[in-house]
């Protein structure tokens, strides 16, 4: 197991999350949806992101 490489993997997709959770709340506002989020549910949706994204990267070796 490569610790630097899942450590790297792991601080992207944290990093990403939030970009990804604010992109898909703007297309909804900008669509005419509101939508408003506790601390708690930002952190959750927020930590399941991170937890896509991370299963997202595959290496695609043959």
């Amino acid at each position: 197991m490569d610790f630097k490489k899942t450590i790297i993997r792991l601080l992207v997709s944290l990093i990403l999350s939030p970009v990804v959770i604010y992109i898909v709340l703007t297309l909804a506002r900008l669509s005419g949806a509101d939508y408003e989020m506790t601390h708690g549910e930002t952190w959750i949706i927020w930590v399941l992101m991170a937890i896509l994204i991370n299963n997202a990267m595959v290496d695609k070796k043959a």
